[in-house]
């Protein structure tokens, strides 16, 4: 379990790092952050499931089932992102990268739980 722990850290971590990264070079060319934050989920799914489904918890259900499942996780978690991210901008001075940051890392913990016990669960 604890192996699992650290390897999902590292994933969500590079994960993380990608979406942050796609949106801090998204809004400086124009787009919003909420729209940028919807194009960097999209790019970090990627890194995402591939991560997990392949390192983190090497799940024995076929690609396509784990993906169908993982998908309705990180739309929920993503869903959450976006109406804490939008919060933040609107009633926070905070800046757009940090508030995003914050959201991240929040979600994060949601989406170990439901990864680990549903959409990458054990037979």
């Amino acid at each position: 379990m604890i192996a699992e722990l650290i390897r999902f850290g590292v994933v969500g971590v590079a994960a993380m790092a990608t979406h942050w990264c796609a949106v801090a070079i998204l809004v400086p060319l124009g787009i919003t952050p909420l729209l940028a934050n919807v194009f960097a989920f999209c790019i970090a799914f990627n890194v995402s499931f591939f991560g997990h489904h392949h390192w983190t918890f090497t799940s024995t259900d076929s690609r396509k089932d784990t993906f169908k499942r993982f998908l309705s996780v990180a739309v929920l978690g993503f869903a959450t992102n976006e109406c804490m991210y939008a919060l933040l901008l609107k009633f926070t001075g905070l800046d757009y990268r940090v508030a995003l940051f914050i959201v991240l890392a929040a979600v994060a913990g949601l989406t170990y739980v439901l990864s680990r016990f549903w959409a990458f669960r054990r037979q």
